[in-house]
């Protein structure tokens, strides 16, 4: 198996192990939160926002040259009402996240070895290549998976 192949069969992987997690959350259990941190429902939605966000930034890195890949504050995207962390049903959110995640993974498919180094300026973090993109993004939504069962168990 190529790099490439190996990189894209994880990136699915940690896409699966995210969404079988947000889909067996009860839904009577969206709201169940540790002392501190976030809901389940707070959690599939800023997955949803992060793949958005992930999306772009590997088009970006990969079309532009060193492109500026703009950070966010995560925490401000939760508590902001309009955005509707708290309230709003995550099916769409779960459908976002599947579907820009699918995307992804066609884009990682075509890659080749070359592109891994391909380069962008990060606001917060510097410099960062595709290989610690497809890194941070076969992480991330494993780590959420986590999060999730942690959120319904109400630990922290």
């Amino acid at each position: 198996m190529s790099v490439i192949e190996n990189a894209a069969a994880n990136y699915r992987a940690a896409t699966k192990e995210f969404l079988d997690a947000a889909r067996a959350v009860p839904a009577d259990q969206l709201d169940r939160r540790p002392r501190e941190g976030w809901s389940a429902r707070q959690i599939i939605h800023h997955l949803a926002d992060s793949e958005t966000q992930s999306y772009s930034r590997l088009r970006r890195l990969l079309a532009e040259p060193t492109p500026t890949i703009q950070g966010y504050d995560e925490e401000a995207w939760a508590h902001c009402s309009t955005l509707g962390y708290t309230e709003l049903p995550v099916d769409l959110s779960i459908a976002v996240f599947e579907s820009v995640r699918a995307a992804s993974a066609q884009v990682i498919d075509r890659m080749t070895p070359a592109d891994l180094e391909k380069s962008g300026q990060h606001t917060e973090r510097g410099s960062i290549s595709i290989a610690h993109w497809l890194d941070m993004y076969t992480r991330h939504p494993r780590e959420h998976a986590q999060q999730l069962e942690h959120a319904l168990r109400g630990e922290i």
